[in-house]
């Protein structure tokens, strides 16, 4: 019965919200990406919409990277193939130019969320 309770509270917060289930449950949030963008330093490369200072010219810019169907040129833009590439460009597409941040799990899911919404 509780666990049921809690369940309901979620729904009723992500209704009230807005937002969808992953979020309300504490998963794949955009704000909390945005977050990681800005301490991970992302914007020193690239050009991120919404990140103060990200206007760096290195990196791709990212602006409607929603709308994207490749990364690196290599990897299908889904959000298991996104959050592969943050977490091991390297492993990914050895030899490209962006670093392993060493992000973990939940903070690339955040950061895949915020850049999902870039279209």
């Amino acid at each position: 019965m509780r666990l049921f309770a809690i369940a309901s509270l979620l729904g009723l917060c992500a209704a009230a919200a807005g937002c969808d289930h992953r979020a309300a449950a504490g998963w794949d949030d955009p704000t909390r990406g945005a977050l990681v963008i800005g301490q991970q330093q992302c914007g020193s490369c690239h050009v991120i919409p919404g990140i103060a200072g990200a206007d760096g010219m290195s990196g791709p810019p990212l602006g409607a990277f929603a709308r994207r169907s490749m990364i690196a040129g290599v990897i299908a833009n889904t959000p298991a193939g996104l959050v592969a590439w943050l977490r091991a460009p390297q492993a990914a597409v050895p030899g490209n130019a962006m670093p392993d941040m060493g992000l973990s799990e939940p903070q690339a899911r955040d950061v895949a969320a915020y850049l999902d919404r870039l279209r």
